[in-house]
């Protein structure tokens, strides 16, 4: 009877509280699920904000969130006017009487204060030496991080932070993945394009977490049933790491992707990107070519965003102007005009197009190719004397054209206009540490001299006489997965004459591949089989990522 009651006060309370924050015109914040930023409670001093009904929960830099129960107490109003000559910007919430006692009990809890600079994070020397890329780094990861949970008072959301930023740094990892379920928070990073867990984290700390990354990333920290999306940055010794963060609604509360952008990644040069030496030798000539169209074709993930950043960086000079239009802009080049479509702003990729134009570019890179009018701007762009760079969501090379026909281009525009296609996947590569040589089995063996038998006229065909192969086993070196790292594997084929005469009638996209075939390209699948035989994949890693065809 006596919780029956106490909930029905505390709901009253709430509901008071809402018709108060309607009546002064600021946002209400139910209390009971915020976390508290300690450092920043310090602002206020306890007897000062008991007295007032006052309170700072939140704070990054110079930017506050804070909770009242009264506005119109002059104490409130000499406090924020304080705070404002400090050049403090404050975000104003009102809360109940029984929401503020709950955050003045955190007093006792308060550590030294430290100012973060809003949107930045810092990751010490210390903790990124200790996790960096090295044999055993990901397992000290974990046991840091599982030690952490088990605590019975959290750290510092700051502290969690930076230690589960400082692993996914150290394993290299493009992703963190936090997913709360009924009772606890999973940790997942994508290392080399795959899913691992790290460990299972109490919701009281991922609750201090998910405050922190949406106030570092300047997302609303009263909103909880949208998506939102932020950035923010990594700062270390060595570079700069930019994250994007996404935050998700879901049943058992917001789930968070950070997507870390490492700088390694666009440093790759074209001469790394593994493409087999017909393959490079097409793309050297093309690259070389003042226009045309040159299109890159995967899924997400595939690596066309690094393959077209390598093909800029080997293009570009004091002698020509390039820009790009992206969604978003993800890495900075050098020497590059780079700019970001703002569709709310009426700058999509079809009008951002045509702006670029005016600019007198020798080269465009174009993010991405999603509907006609985009696609007919670009081919008129690399009609009229302009390389353009841009990307497709095709399963094959082959599929190019139909698709282009689907969204509306012409074939008689296609043909001129389009250079070369390329479609790619990314297959990780073995551990070197720790991989294997072994014997195929007779299917693994039949399916690999088939498809070196099929290799074109143009390629070097391996022996197939007692050819080995190699399997991941796993190792500290390479976090017990058997691989580390990732190559391109990649088609292509060139619009030549017969191609020409075949786009403009339509064809299927089984024409297109017979065609391409005649021209001498080697399917994603040969060019993948030729890395296993070399040693640097797995035949199961190959079957994981592309089919036979």
């Amino acid at each position: 009877m006596d919780d029956t009651l106490s909930e029905l006060r505390k709901k009253e309370e709430e509901d008071l509280a809402r018709v108060l924050a309607t009546r002064h015109g600021i946002p209400y914040l139910d209390l009971s699920r915020i976390t508290i930023d300690l450092d920043a409670l310090k602002l206020i001093p306890e007897n000062d904000a008991r007295a007032n009904g006052i309170a700072v929960i939140q704070g990054i830099g110079k930017k506050l969130q804070i909770v009242v129960t009264n506005p119109e107490r002059p104490g409130v109003k000499e406090i924020l006017d304080s705070l404002q000559r400090k050049k403090y910007e404050i975000q104003l919430f009102m809360v109940s009487p029984s929401g503020t006692e709950r955050v003045f009990l955190k007093y006792k809890e308060i550590p030294r204060f430290e100012e973060i600079k809003a949107g930045i994070v810092d990751v010490s020397p210390e903790k990124l030496s200790a996790l960096e890329t090295s044999a055993g780094s990901f397992k000290k990861f974990k046991e840091a991080l599982v030690a952490m949970s088990r605590e019975k008072e959290s750290k510092k959301a700051s502290d969690a932070l930076e230690l589960i930023l400082a692993g996914a740094l150290g394993a290299e990892a493009s992703d963190i993945h936090m997913e709360p379920a009924e009772t606890e928070t999973k940790i997942r990073l994508r290392i080399d394009g795959v899913l691992q867990n790290v460990t299972d984290i109490p919701m009281q700390l991922f609750q201090l977490l998910l405050a922190r990354i949406k106030l570092i990333s300047e997302l609303k920290l009263n909103v909880h049933d949208k998506a939102q999306d932020g950035r923010f940055t990594i700062k270390t010794e060595k570079e700069n790491t930019e994250v994007r963060t996404s935050v998700l609604p879901g049943p058992f509360g917001e789930s968070i992707v950070l997507r870390l952008l490492l700088p390694k990644t666009i440093n790759i040069t074209f001469d790394k990107l593994g493409m087999q030496p017909p393959v490079y030798k097409i793309m050297q000539n093309e690259l070389k070519k003042p226009n045309g169209m040159i299109l890159t074709t995967g899924p997400t993930g595939s690596g066309k965003t690094t393959t077209l950043y390598a093909f800029l960086k080997t293009v570009s000079s004091p002698e020509v102007k390039v820009i790009t239009i992206e969604d978003p802009i993800e890495y900075h080049l050098p020497h590059i005009t780079q700019t970001q479509i703002d569709p709310p702003k009426g700058y999509d990729f079809s009008n951002g197009l045509r702006s670029i134009l005016r600019q007198d570019p020798d080269i465009i890179l174009v993010g991405e190719i999603r509907d006609l009018e985009t696609a007919g701007i670009a081919m008129h762009a690399a009609l009229t004397g302009h390389l353009v760079f841009s990307t497709l969501h095709t399963n094959d090379a082959a599929g190019t054209i139909p698709r282009l026909i689907d969204l509306g281009v012409k074939t008689n525009i296609i043909s001129p206009a389009l250079n070369v296609v390329i479609a790619q996947r990314l297959v990780r590569l073995l551990c070197k540490e720790c991989k294997r040589e072994v014997k195929p089995n007779d299917q693994e063996k039949k399916m690999i001299e088939k498809e070196i038998k099929n290799l074109p006229q143009t390629y070097k065909k391996p022996p197939l006489k007692d050819f080995k192969i190699w399997e991941a086993i796993g190792c500290e070196a390479c976090n017990m997965t058997g691989f580390r790292g990732r190559i391109g594997i990649f088609e292509a084929f060139l619009i030549d004459n017969e191609m020409e005469r075949m786009i403009i009638k339509n064809p299927p996209k089984a024409d297109i591949e017979e065609a391409a075939g005649h021209q001498g390209m080697a399917t994603m699948y040969q060019d993948g089989v030729l890395k296993v035989l070399a040693g640097a994949t797995s035949f199961e890693e190959l079957n994981r990522v592309v089919a036979s065809r």
